[in-house]
Order: structure tokens, then C-alpha cells, then sequence
């Protein structure tokens, strides 16, 4: 393993060595999107009742609370309607605007549902969601469940109105009913198709994987499907699936098995054994689509790594095999780095049930809900929507979450030997963190977000999406968080043009720490004409010594310099607009290249020259 750590503390210092710790002036407000591209946004104000009462309207002062009977779903107050056990109403209201210009809102909320009614076929009281006077939906005492559940209902007709979201719980005279909610949000984006582009196939996977581990957690065994759409007008007769953590292993034993194929033939594995080719047992024309099928095996080997585990925590990152992409430029098989990463893929959709002991938390990328299985056995069963890969852990983890300030549920799992007040630090990184890029950027779309805190990282932080690894380190927290964003949301060829999702993570992470990267070009040493922000991973495994000086600290201070150029507030707009345009799909340097010229009269040409971005 290399000597400077992947994203180490370390290297995030040898990159910030020139920065001015200056505070930045205040986020400039952002203008209005281009006419073509949706800023998403999260609308609903303390979704998670975390910050007092404002601006929600109650029918009394014991609607929201934090008293004892209930628990909240994230933090420590949540939204408590009825209960009374006689003949009561209570309400929960809010103004909210959607958006126009984004052509999905959804609405989303936690809950819990505790009666004291027996009966399992009359509705006797009743909670309803509303918007204006449109009625979303209706839960009742038959709804009642051991622990919170997430709904979620399209309120996108409503875009471009300002309308009242509200919550009204009524209870009939006798036998108490608590309807109990926490972490509403209304969420807008574009929609969940990613932006169209034929030369990148297959297009719109969808994973389904079922898997079952042994009693510590680092073997898992089961199976896998994945359905895709040919994109492109030239015929698909064969994909390619990344099995990226036989890196970690050799050949001839191999960390992930992949056998009794379906849907296709199977052929040898290649670039290091992580890359099995599958031909198609009839070519796919432009807009068919196919589904393959598989056994997987993992077998979690030992180190405290992406990939590995640390004692009795595991990680589980990379494992799921996922489609190769084939572009213009052919097929993407490039070999996996030890430096940084090579993982490119488009966004997807997931449904991965883990079957494990109950003695270990499972978090995950997406959203999860656990089932009782077996005896001493847990289901966990997590479903994402529009990431690029799928990351777990499993443990005998610390757990403690809370909700941001913006309404997003923010998980963390400690290992054993992270203090109490560690942990509690870092969940409250996360919090601001999350609220802090989505300001910018737009709205954080995946629900909840995990992260796992192990201090014997010896990479530092790894981003997947909805769930990061990494140190007690409130600076490498919030870089790895600002990856669900440029590299997650916004995707690129990581291996081929590493500058942007890493440059880009580390010029956010400044913004979010108020530091402005004053004088930092100033800094900039060349090692040699060959050097290059842009350079490929090819170019940075034979120059590692180099790569976390270059591509994080010089890409992120020559963002520092062309926000000098444009000026706050169209440099926020600019990166605001592109990742809106860009909302999961794929950046190129000369699609940024553009779209920043496009936002100055000044012209561009010797900035790119000078701060040696190609491209």
C-alpha cells in the first residue's frame, strides 16, 4: 500500500498547506437556474423538529416535543399527534413553495403508528396528509407497526404553487392512537431519468441482489440480477461486469465469485481478474433491453480497508459487481488503483436484501428497513434509487443519529475504541455538512446518510453513495460527504479524469469550512511540463508521490481562481446550474470548460492554460 494515504488526513493537510484561513463572505443567494435546468431543493423547513417549533403551525404546544412514551426517528424531537384515547384532533402544518422548473417533488416523512385499538379491520382513528386541499393519504389504528416506516407520496403537480402541507390526527372516544412523525422533507430534481446520452451503454441498470452471510459478517453468499437498456444505435452483444475487489486477492482465489451465469455466457476474467466478460445470447438493438443473472460469493478479507475488516467491522465497498460502461471511446475496463479510484459507472437503482446475525448493524447505501428473519437473524433490506454503486458495513457498531437542520437523517456507526463524544462530534459534521453542500449544490437526494467511523482507516475516508467511511476528522468527513455530489449525483470517469470529482470535493469542502483558498495558486510547482490537473490515474500510479498535491490542492485552488474570475455569485451559480444539468449523469472537463465560459465574457482560453486543465 502506498505510504500517503487515499484522502488521509495527511494529504488533505499536504493540499490546504497554502490556503489562508480566511472566512468566506456569506453564500451569495443563487440565481435562478437556466431556463432548461431544475435546481433541486429540499422545501419543507425543520422537517425534524430539531430546531424548535418554527415555522410549523400546531394545535397545541404538545404537538412537537421530545417527552417521554414516543421516540424520534432521528435526534431528539419529533411530531406527536393524538394519543389522547378519547374523542381529539389534533394538527401540523406548514406553508412550503415547489419549485417550478423541476419536473419531480416528492414528499417524504417517517412514521410510527402505536394503538391501543384490538380491532384489524375498522379504521376507528385516523391521520391524513394533505396538501392545499388535496388529500395525499390516510393511515389509521391498522397501520399501527413496531418501529417508523417511510412513506413517500409524488407531489409534483404542485410545482410552481405555494401551498400548506398538513397533518391532521383524529381519534374517536376510546382507545388511544399515536400517530407519531419525524424527518419530513419535499424534495424537487429533475425527474429520475439521467440525462440522455447514446454513446454510453448499457443505460438505466437495475441491480436486485439477495445475500446471506456467515455468523461474523465477512462471507456472504446468494445472488444477483441486472437489467439494462442498450443506449446506443450500435448493436450490444456483450457487457462486462467490474468485480473491482479481486484486486484485493489473486487469480487463483479469488475475493468475489461470480458463477452459474444466466442470460448470458460467461468468458474469462481479464484486467486482473476484475472484469468478466458476458455475451449476449442475441445482440441488443438501440432501446432493447436484457436481464443477467448470477451466484455471487464475497469472502471480506482482513484489514481496515474500503474493502476488508478491522477485527469484528466490516466494509463492504465495491463487492456488488456492476456494468462496465461503453462510451465513444469503447469499453471502460481500466484496472483498479490502490490511489485513487477507477469506478465508473451510471446511475442505477438497487434492491439488496442482507440476511445477517442480529448481533451486527448493517448500514448501507439507501434507504433500509429491518425484518425478523431466522432465529438470531436480521433481514435487513435496502433499496436506493439513481446511485452509482452500493457500499454496506457490518458490525457490533456504536449507533447514535440525528437529523439536519434541512431534514435529512444522518446515521453514524462507530467502532469499538471512537468515543461517545467523537462520534457525536462527527454526527454533528454530518449534519452541517450535508445541509451546507445541498445549499450550494442542490438538495441531497438519498434519504438517509451513514457514515462508519474507524480511526485505523489507512485511507482516510472513502464516499459511496448515502454511506462513507472515515476518521474522527470533521475536514475529511466533509470532504467525503461533499463526493455524494461530484462523484455521486454528479458522476465522472474517476479513473480517466480523477480532477473532477476530486478537485471539485475539495474546493466544496473549503466553502463549507468557510476557507477561501486566498493566494493558495501562488503555491503551485510543477513537477515536471508533463504534469496536468487532468492527468488520468495511469499518469498518477506512476507519479503517487504527486497526486494528492496536484489533483486535490491545485485543481481545488485553480477553482479558487476562476471563482476570482467570474465573482461569488456567478461562480455559485455556475457549479449550482451544473450540477442541475448534470444531475445524475456524467461530467466531462470540456463539458465544465464550457459551461464556465459560458457564464463570463472573459475569455477562458489562457485560464485553462495556465492552470494546465485539458480537456
Amino acid at each position: 500500500m502506498r505510504t500517503t494515504p487515499h484522502r488521509s488526513l495527511a494529504a488533505r493537510l499536504l493540499a490546504v498547506v497554502a490556503l489562508a484561513g480566511v472566512s468566506l463572505p456569506a453564500l451569495p443567494a443563487a440565481a435562478a437556474p437556466h431556463p432548461a435546468a431544475c435546481t433541486p431543493a429540499q422545501v419543507v423547513a425543520n422537517g425534524g423538529f430539531e430546531s424548535g417549533t418554527s415555522p410549523w403551525s400546531q394545535s397545541s404546544t404538545s404537538v412537537i416535543t421530545s417527552r417521554s412514551g414516543q421516540t424520534a426517528h432521528g435526534g431528539s424531537s419529533f411530531a406527536w399527534l393524538d394519543g389522547v384515547g378519547s374523542t381529539h384532533t389534533d394538527t401540523l402544518s406548514q406553508s412550503v413553495t415547489i419549485p417550478s422548473g423541476c419536473d419531480k417533488a416528492t414528499l417524504s416523512f417517517w412514521l410510527h403508528v402505536d394503538t391501543a385499538e384490538t380491532t384489524s379491520s375498522t379504521a376507528y382513528d385516523k391521520l391524513t396528509a394533505k396538501i392545499g386541499s388535496t388529500t395525499l393519504a390516510t393511515y389509521s389504528n391498522l397501520d399501527q407497526n413496531t418501529g417508523y416506516v417511510r412513506k413517500s407520496v409524488d407531489v409534483s403537480s404542485f410545482a410552481g404553487q405555494t401551498v400548506t402541507l398538513a397533518f391532521t390526527g383524529t381519534e374517536d372516544s376510546s382507545l388511544q392512537t399515536s400517530f407519531v412523525l419525524d424527518d419530513i422533507a419535499l424534495d424537487t430534481s429533475a425527474g429520475t431519468t439521467p440525462p440522455a446520452d447514446p454513446t454510453r451503454t448499457p443505460a438505466a441498470p437495475s441491480y436486485t441482489v439477495s445475500l446471506s452471510s456467515d455468523t461474523s459478517g465477512t462471507v456472504w453468499t446468494g445472488h444477483e440480477s441486472a437489467t439494462f437498456t442498450n443506449a446506443s444505435s450500435t448493436a450490444l452483444g456483450e457487457v462486462y461486469l467490474r468485480l473491482w475487489d479481486n484486486y484485493h486477492g489473486t487469480c487463483s482465489a479469488t475475493p468475489i465469485t461470480v458463477t452459474n451465469v444466466t442470460g448470458g455466457t460467461a468468458g474469462a476474467l481479464s484486467v486482473g481478474c476484475t472484469a468478466l466478460q458476458i455475451t449476449l445470447p442475441t445482440p441488443l438493438a438501440q432501446g432493447q433491453s436484457a436481464t443477467i443473472g448470477f451466484d455471487l460469493g464475497i469472502t471480506v478479507p482482513s484489514g481496515a480497508d474500503r474493502f476488508g475488516h478491522d477485527g469484528a467491522f466490516s466494509n463492504i465497498g465495491n463487492a456488488l459487481p456492476v456494468l462496465a460502461v461503453q462510451d465513444g471511446a469503447g469499453w471502460h475496463l481500466d484496472p483498479y488503483t490502490n490511489n485513487g479510484e477507477s469506478f465508473y459507472s451510471l446511475a442505477a437503482d438497487f434492491r439488496v436484501t442482507l440476511d445477517h446475525p442480529s448481533s451486527l448493524l448493517v448500514p448501507a447505501t439507501g434507504t433500509s428497513v429491518d425484518t425478523p428473519g431466522t432465529a438470531g437473524r436480521t433481514v435487513t433490506t435496502a433499496t436506493a434509487s439513481k446511485v452509482r454503486d452500493f457500499a454496506w458495513a457490518a458490525g457490533p457498531f456504536s449507533k447514535i443519529s440525528g437529523t439536519s437542520a434541512a431534514g435529512t437523517a444522518v446515521n453514524v456507526y462507530s467502532v469499538s475504541g471512537i468515543s461517545s463524544s467523537d462520534a457525536q462530534s462527527m454526527l454533528s459534521t454530518a449534519e452541517t455538512a450535508v445541509d451546507a453542500h445541498a445549499a450550494r449544490f442542490g438538495a441531497y437526494p438519498y434519504g438517509e446518510l451513514d457514515a462508519v467511523i474507524d480511526n485505523n482507516y489507512w485511507f482516510g475516508g472513502m464516499e459511496y453513495p448515502g454511506f462513507v467511511l472515515d476518521l474522527v476528522s470533521t475536514t475529511a468527513l466533509t470532504h467525503e460527504i461533499g463526493h455524494q455530489w461530484w462523484y455521486g449525483i454528479v458522476g465522472d470517469d474517476e479513473y480517466n479524469s480523477p480532477w473532477l470529482d476530486e478537485a471539485f470535493t475539495d474546493y466544496a469542502t473549503d466553502l463549507a469550512l468557510g476557507k477561501t483558498g486566498a493566494n493558495c495558486w501562488n503555491s503551485v510547482s510543477w513537477a515536471s511540463s508533463a504534469e496536468r490537473i487532468t492527468n488520468s490515474m495511469a499518469y498518477w500510479d506512476a507519479h503517487s508521490s504527486r497526486y494528492s498535491t496536484v489533483v486535490y490542492g491545485y485543481g481545488k485552488c485553480a477553482l479558487h481562481d476562476l471563482r476570482r474570475v467570474l465573482g461569488d455569485t456567478a461562480m455559485a451559480k455556475l457549479l449550482k446550474d451544473y450540477a442541475g444539468s448534470h444531475w445524475y449523469g456524467v461530467s466531462t472537463t470540456a463539458e465544465f470548460k464550457a459551461a464556465a465560459q459560458a457564464a463570463t465574457t472573459t475569455d477562458l482560453t489562457s485560464f485553462w492554460t495556465a492552470h494546465r486543465i485539458d480537456g
